[in-house]
């Protein structure tokens, strides 16, 4: 291969849960001890099994499609079972469950080290026992790795007594015994690196057992045999089926692991386990004998103060991120509980539920002081998570503090307890007796005492918990708080001063003008527009701040991120000074910190902690350390700095620091002359590893004063890499200078921007600073700023060893690059004097184009002009000027000799790209090019990027598709649909190439299409309908966007135009900003689920899924293929966009070309690249650059900016203001009349691109494009490019790239197989639902169905019964009907009656004329999409419980609906009528988040609700019902949303009516109360509505109350209305509840 490396590829090094490993799953428990007696009984465990058995959709299979990504169940011991192990005097044994390997030698070696071990501490070995097992039933791939299963059995010490007490002695001594088997394993010899070589305990304990392997939930039982065996019995049985993104089985990441079942994700994970080996490091091992791992006292010392991380020689490390984060997250979580933690304490420590301000707990201080107390000593393992737990004494299940998992439980009248990721997992469960239906809201948690039976709810178990301790008290006395104080209005430095000292941190004019105007002057972070399309950081040859060098990393697919502007009530950036405590021995000490409400300080804030050092104040000793060193030392003076900053920080430590202040701060213009200074980032990053290593970082907090931080992006890496807080001295200093200034002032006066003092301002600048850091937060799904502290989440890009070993170790960094004194250089040529800037400022032009000076940008004016040229575009020829009077709408010859003036300026111009750095090196002669294959051919494979219509223009997309279209190629809506007359071919064009249906386009062919080929499903939902989804011939899912990933679209009020609002579905002149991608796509298997949605509305489209490059992509895209998607989209972190933050646009995601080779690379070592196509985008702009991504593995090619300048666009960089100058990305009819561009221009540059790629094809000798996919051989690093730039000479692109597969000889993946062997063009088939839509099958295949949508007419009705495997049930029905009739066309009835437990996705997309009834329940997603007609759930006829009290269906229900009508006689989950634009829906009661972003519609709620209620609401309007007095108030977002009672007779008259509907429908007892007494209930309702619905009737007397609206639809689709103060006929109730 072309790509060399002396060392293995580096391509997937990282934390295993990372880079290699993710997943998700099914899990629950069952728990009875009440029958059965001591031993519980067998039927639990069937119980168990059959919930697996039916969770089977939400786990995963391996690359043969056999072998499960493992499925598990943890029980009590089955004593029964066991009993010839058992005697008088030892009843209850330590039981060992093992994998060993095959090999019966190295078995034997294995087992002679489990006696020895035992033997050595004390344990009687009893015996062993072979499992016994199955092989036959497990896929090939699991068999090849399958280990040998075994049991052993030890008696207790004789040491220890046999009282309760004693057997957690006993526990603790089994539990340190294990963490030696390894240890002492490995000083054997006995570890093999082969498929024989695995040695795991999956669990050893005399309270619990674990059975758990790689199979698939239904091959559990039937391998292992014990399973079934009816001396089997248990009191209770947690299970497990996971989803895995990797493909190649290994039996240990299997779950139960040994205490916890886990479904989610740690996005913590790294700092986490940073943290927790700081905590080891501090403990002290001279308080306990490490010899004696049997006295009761001091395995009690060494689980409490022992540093059991760091002493390999005796016990295996805690924390290993070689292992995944749920195994990690059970090891510490295991460890809290042998010190004598409760689990559910344990676990609420770990993950503590948002607490602050929560309603929900305003009566029970005690609850909220103990998270108060615990925040304080542990940072929050973060990320979805629904836990399930057992440490053997109780049984219990949590859920994160964003409910981003579901979670069901059920209790029956014999005290069984069913707990559930979904509901009916049990089908054989008698409705009849079961007295409560529940779920766990967020931060939830739920417990069952295994010895008492007692079931406590969150409350409950809670209050129980945090009463142990007076941690108020104990907070009261010991804790200290700096709270926002006032900013200092005078000034630090002279003007020149000030401008000399930005100067040397980096600051450019542009950081002032841009980035403090907007945070100064508006509160908010600068919005921008295009892409980032300047140089990577380690290619510019501008001197750059170190952080600059770092990506942020996101969540995509396998977890979800958070939304910080509507969900900001679960986030905090509070943060903690001072030593912390033990977090395994609880006491009044753990409460002595200095708490900070905000990570930004100011000098008052500052004064005020250097205050506490005072004895009378606390004691909190500080000391500050400067990071400055003398200019004179030159470059290599940074390392003794360094050396020297990190050994007075250890020694001050030492000495009792609790506060170490990092200051680059001077006195004056002398010291800025003479010094120079350690990068922030480099100094507090080595700081905070070394204190680590020396066992002292958490005995102290870590402030950053400095110079240099003044972007979000900058603030986060610094808390990201260690530190606690920031004092951003000089910021705040340009802040007052800004300020002063006199155009400042001007536009204050002017009211340009708003007036504030120079205080406000500097308080300003710290609000958007904290806005952008919850914003990046979030991206990666983290609540916390202290769980985000030491996290290092982010990606270096070209920074070398050295640095990344000394200041950022554990974070990849994966082409080499800067060591110290590189980085010292660079900084000292920020200095004015290097610069040549005397006393100005520097304008770097990093964001906006500065020609000459600046920075390079790829896309420019110039670079437009060029291009206009080539292709025969005159931007002055348009609808606005003479278009109609010149030949040929004014499109003049293409010319290809100027499209190779344009490609070889990109050629020549200044390093941009990764590939850049690349050149070819061919294996073979060159050919002809007419022997190359065609240009339409490769254009084919052509693809625009998802630009929304909105952030277009009509003229602009609606060009862009129809070239796309004529050249084969595959144009892409972007988010927020399209209109329905788009769906035709055009046949109505005349002579002139105008159409009658386009009048505002020219240039037109009669067979144009101007049908989007991929029609986008975003996160917002809009312009999402059932005809949007079949007439698309691809159906993408956006789940990251290149140039603001983990973030939704924007898209500003000034561009939401009529015809935009009207095709989304929302309010004119509203900003809409999209939820980001969580709101039904929690985790892989929700992906899974929305693939299967899509699949089932739309057969024939395949689903593409669209990511953005990143460390851990790999692994992310092989869940994705493993999910069914049939396309893969890698896209560019430097993606165009029409509005996005700017340090979005800067500073998150990575170059494609790490993405695509890593996805690539990883989907083919998986065997899964066979299953889809991979399309790549992100500032393609040349055949070159296609080439490259073919090598790489690309497929398809996707243009997005420089598509837009091929039809027009200048780059003027004003997408996000409406003001396009040529109408491009504006909707102002006057501007886009001024849009120059036709299809043939488009369909020029792409000709010229494709001629381009022939002219390189046949300069290589490849005649075939296909023979280029994944030929990365044909590649090597060019040196001489390479030498361009000083800073690149230490890069190295070989070590990453060489660890592409060579696919030379192999190039099977090119094609998929069908039937057997069967070999066709992936491109040509997609993937079809399994099972889990039959009975959709079933209902389209039904012959009154069929004839009622054929002949479009008459009724009919149908009857089935339905489980929870049976998934988006009703869309391929609603696809039937949407291809014959569209949205709104259909005239017939179709009533369709089900009975049982519905899966995922029960009723997606139903449309008007189809009557859908539920008589059971429903799991998440009920009515996603839902459009019209209606659906009805009611529970079972036999149902034992209270409706109105119960939850009926699950999370996420009427997502995205646009019409219809919604009846739920019982409770919804979280995030209920999310994104509604225009459903009717009752309900009986719903968790948190309801009616968030929702756009039209109304609501009415007959029951409780969570908080956070109508955040982001733009429309609609919603009611609620509140008998407790005021206590909905507590629970409504006020940000957009106003509220009030029932104040008009319209809105009297739409509420009654609506609920009248409900009682009609659903018979429900709690609408019949209310209705019984309507004069007095009326008044317990509150009324929430947006401004934009002031207007309306039902909101103000004042409007026109003629008609209110009560439903969303009637049978022939119009809508139905009801005059105010009448009441329905019968006539008329028959039409509008019907």
């Amino acid at each position: 291969m072309a790509f060399k490396s002396d060392q293995p590829s580096n391509m997937f090094d990282g934390p295993l849960a990372l880079t290699r490993e993710r997943d998700a799953c099914g899990v629950g428990f069952v728990a009875n001890t009440k029958i059965g007696g001591e031993f519980g009984s067998h039927k639990v465990l069937e119980d168990a099994l059959t919930a697996l058995g039916c969770m089977e959709h939400r786990g995963g299979c391996g690359g043969d499609g056999v072998s499960g990504d493992g499925a598990g169940i943890m029980t009590m011991i089955p004593w029964k079972l066991f009993d010839e192990f058992r005697s008088k005097d030892c009843p209850q044994p330590g039981v060992g469950m093992i994998f060993l390997p095959r090999d019966e030698e190295r078995r034997n070696g294995v087992k002679q080290v489990i006696e020895d071990v035992c033997k050595e501490n004390e344990l009687g070995f009893l015996g062993w026992r072979k499992v016994p097992v199955d092989p036959s039933v497990l896929g090939e791939l699991a068999l090849a790795v399958v280990p040998s299963v075994w049991q052993f059995f030890v008696k207790a010490p004789s040491r220890l007594d046999k009282d309760d007490d004693a057997r957690d002695g006993f526990e603790r001594t089994l539990y340190l015994v294990r963490r030696r088997f390894d240890v002492e394993r490995a000083e054997r010899g006995l570890v093999w690196d082969d498929d024989d070589g695995e040695v795991y305990i999956p669990s050893f304990s005399s309270r619990t057992i674990v059975y758990k392997g790689m199979v698939q939930s239904c091959v559990l039982p039937k391998f292992y045999k014990d399973l079934t065996n009816p001396l089997y019995t248990t009191k209770f049985g947690i299970y497990h089926r996971r989803f895995s993104t990797n493909t190649s089985p290994r039996w240990p990441l299997a779950q139960p692991m040994r205490c916890l079942g886990h479904n989610g994700e740690i996005n913590t994970l790294l700092g986490n386990v940073n943290w927790i080996k700081a905590r080891e490091a501090a403990k002290d091992n001279a308080v306990c004998r490490l010899d004696d791992l049997v006295d009761f006292e001091n395995t009690d010392n060494i689980v409490t103060q022992c540093n059991t991380q760091d002493i390999p020689s005796i016990l295996e490390p805690l924390v290993d991120l070689g292992r995944s984060d749920s195994a990690n997250l059970d090891s510490v979580f295991d460890l809290m509980c042998k010190s004598r933690h409760r689990a559910p304490c344990a676990l609420m420590a770990l993950v503590p539920t948002a607490y602050r301000d929560s309603p929900d707990l305003k009566n029970n201080p005690e609850i909220t002081d103990f998270y108060k107390f615990h925040g304080g000593l542990l940072e929050a393992w973060d990320g979805p998570a629904l836990l399930i737990y057992s440490d053997g004494k109780s049984i219990g299940a949590s859920l994160d503090r964003n409910g981003l998992r579901p979670a069901r439980y059920s209790i029956a009248n014999d005290g069984s307890v069913y707990m559930m990721s979904e509901t009916g997992v049990i089908p054989t469960l008698d409705e009849s007796t079961i007295i409560e239906k529940g779920r766990l809201g967020p931060g939830q948690m739920i417990n069952v005492d295994l010895i008492t039976g007692e079931f406590k709810d969150n409350i409950a178990i809670k209050s129980e918990i945090a009463s142990r301790h007076p941690y108020g008290e104990w907070m009261e006395k010991q804790r200290k708080d700096i709270t926002k104080m006032e900013f200092t209005e005078e000034r630090m430095y002279l003007d020149n001063t000030t401008t000399f000292a930005q100067s040397t941190f980096g600051w450019g004019l542009e950081d002032i003008g841009m980035q403090i105007a907007d945070m100064a002057g508006g509160g908010k972070e600068t919005t921008y527009s295009m892409g980032d399309d300047a140089p990577v950081s380690c290619l510019s040859t501008k001197p750059q701040p170190v952080y600059n060098y770092f990506k942020q990393r996101f969540a995509q697919v396998t977890n979800p991120p958070i939304d910080p502007l509507r969900e900001g009530v679960v986030m905090s950036l509070a943060m903690t000074l001072g030593k912390k405590e033990s977090i395994y021995q609880v006491s009044e000490k753990g409460a002595r910190l200095i708490h900070l409400e905000s990570p930004v300080l100011n000098s008052n804030e500052m004064e005020k902690i250097v205050d506490y050092a005072k004895e009378e104040n606390g004691g909190f000793k500080n000391v500050k350390l400067s990071t400055r060193y003398s200019l004179s030392d030159g470059p290599e003076g940074i390392r003794a700095a360094l050396d020297k900053l990190c050994d007075d920080s250890v020694e001050e430590v030492k000495n009792g620091a609790e506060v170490l202040i990092l200051t680059d701060m001077v006195e004056g213009q002398e010291e800025l002359d003479e010094t120079t200074y350690i990068p922030p980032l480099v100094a507090v990053g080595a700081v905070h590893h070394r204190l680590i290593e020396e066992g002292v970082r958490m005995d102290t907090g870590i402030i950053v004063e400095t110079g240099s931080a003044w972007s979000t992006h900058h603030f986060a890496t610094l808390v990201g890499f260690g530190a606690n807080a920031v004092h951003p001295y000089l910021a705040l200093e340009t802040v007052k200078q800004w300020h002063s200034q006199s155009k400042v002032q001007k536009l204050m006066k002017a009211g340009k921007i708003g007036k504030a003092t120079v205080s406000e301002a500097q308080e300003n600048f710290r609000k958007a600073i904290e806005a952008g850091l919850l914003k990046i937060l979030s991206k990666i799904g983290i609540s916390l700023l202290t769980s985000y502290s030491g996290a290092q989440i982010f990606e270096a890009i070209g920074l070398g060893e050295e640095t990344m070993n000394i200041s950022f170790k554990g974070t990849t960094s994966r082409i080499a690059g800067l060591d110290l004194e590189d980085i010292a250089r660079e900084t000292v040529m920020m200095r004015p004097e290097a610069l040549e800037a005397k006393m100005k400022l520097q304008n770097y032009g990093f964001y906006k184009p500065l020609p000459k000076k600046g920075e390079y940008h790829a896309n420019s004016g110039a670079l437009a002009k060029m291009l206009h040229e080539a292709i025969g575009l005159d931007k002055t020829i348009s609808a606005a000027s003479n278009r109609d009077e010149v030949e040929n709408d004014g499109v003049k010859p293409k010319n290809f000799a100027n499209y190779e003036i344009f490609r070889k300026s990109l050629e020549v111009a200044p390093l941009a790209n990764i590939r850049d750095l690349l050149d070819f090196e061919s294996d073979r002669e060159s050919i002809d090019i007419s022997e190359v294959e065609s240009a339409s051919a490769i254009m084919s494979r052509f693809c625009t990027g998802a630009m929304s219509l909105g952030a277009l223009s009509r003229e602009a997309h609606e060009t862009l598709a129809i070239a796309v279209n004529r050249v084969g190629g595959k144009s892409n809506s972007g988010e927020g649909g399209e209109d329905v007359v788009r769906g035709l071919p055009l046949t109505d064009v005349d002579e002139r190439g105008r159409s009658p249906t386009f009048p505002h386009l020219a240039g037109l062919k009669n067979g144009d299409s101007a049908n989007s080929f991929v029609h986008q499903i975003a996160s917002g939902r809009f312009g999402v309908t059932p005809e949007f989804l079949v007439t698309g011939k691809q159906l993408e899912i956006k789940m990251a966007q290149g140039a603001k990933p983990g973030e939704g679209g924007q898209l500003p009020g000034p561009k939401v135009s009529e015809y935009i609002a009207g095709l989304r579905a929302s309010k004119q002149g509203v900003t809409l900003i999209s939820p980001p991608p969580h709101h039904d796509i929690y985790s892989i298997e929700d992906l899974a689920q929305l693939i299967h949605d899509l699949h089932a509305i739309n057969e024939m489209a395949g689903v593409s899924v669209k990511l953005v490059s990143s460390v851990g992509i790999g692994t992310v895209a092989c869940g994705v293929a493993k999910a069914d998607a049939d396309v893969i989209q890698i896209s560019g972190g430097d993606g165009g966009t029409g509005a996005s933050p700017l340090s979005s646009i800067k500073y998150a995601g990575c170059p494609w070309e790490f993405g695509l080779a890593e996805a690539h690379s990883a989907l083919y070592n998986n065997g899964l690249r066979d299953r889809v196509v991979i399309r790549v985008d992100g500032g393609i702009r040349t055949g070159r650059d296609i080439a490259i991504a073919a090598m790489m593995g690309g497929e398809e090619f996707g243009f997005g900016t420089i598509a837009m300048i091929a039809e027009g666009c200048v780059m003027a960089r004003v997408c996000h203001l409406n003001t396009c100058p040529v109408g491009v990305t504006s909707q102002k009819e006057n501007l886009r009349k001024r849009f120059p561009g036709t299809p043939e221009h488009v369909v020029n540059f792409f000709e010229f691109v494709a001629e381009e790629v022939r002219n390189l094809m046949a300069h290589l000798g490849y005649k075939r494009f296909e023979d280029l996919i994944g030929r990365a051989d044909l590649l090597k690093q060019s040196e001489e490019q390479k030498d361009r730039v000083m800073k690149t000479k230490k890069m190295d692109l070989n070590r990453f790239f060489s660890g592409i597969p060579n696919v030379k000889e192999d190039r099977s993946f090119l094609r998929a197989k069908i039937h057997g062997d069967v070999e066709v063009m992936k491109e040509e088939i997609v993937h079809i639902n399994g099972f889990s839509s039959n009975l959709d099958r079933d209902m389209c295949a039904e012959k009154n169905i069929q004839k009622v949508i054929k002949e479009n007419k008459g009724e009919t009705n149908a009857q089935y019964k339905i489980i929870n495997t049976d998934r988006s049930t009703c869309a391929m029905l609603v696809g039937d009907i949407a291809r014959a009739h569209g949205n709104k066309r259909f005239r017939g009835r179709i009533n369709v009656v089900f009975n049982g437990s519905a899966g995922q996705a029960f009723g997606a997309f139903v449309l008007p004329g189809l009557y859908v009834r539920l008589q059971g329940e429903g799991n998440d997603y009920v009515g996603k999409g839902m459009h019209g007609g209606e659906i009805v759930v009611v529970p079972d006829a036999n149902a034992g419980f209270v409706p109105a009290d119960s939850s009926i269906v699950g999370n996420a229900c009427l997502y995205g609906a646009t019409g219809g009508d919604f009846h739920a006689h019982g409770r919804t989950g979280e995030r209920f009528c999310v994104r509604n634009s225009g459903a009717f829906a009752v309900a009986e009661g719903a968790g948190d988040h309801c009616c968030e972003y929702m756009t039209g519609g109304a609501v009415v709620m007959l029951g409780s609700v969570g908080r956070n209620v109508g955040a982001g609401m733009t429309g609609g309007i919603g009611y609620f019902y509140d008998d407790e007095g005021d206590d909905f108030l507590d629970k409504v977002n006020n940000e957009i949303v106003k509220v009030q009672r029932i104040s008009t007779t319209a809105g009297e008259a739409q509420l009654k009516q609506m609920i009248e509907r409900h009682f009609e429908k659903t018979g429900s007892e709690r609408a019949d109360e209310i209705l019984s007494d309507w004069e007095n209930e009326v008044g317990k309702f509150w009324q929430i509505y947006p401004p934009s619905e002031a207007g309306s009737a039902v909101i103000s007397e004042e409007a026109d109350a003629a008609m209110t609206r009560v439903s969303a639809s009637a049978p022939d689709g119009a809508l139905c209305f009801l005059s105010v103060g009448g009441q329905l006929s019968p006539g008329q109730t028959a039409r509008c509840a019907d």
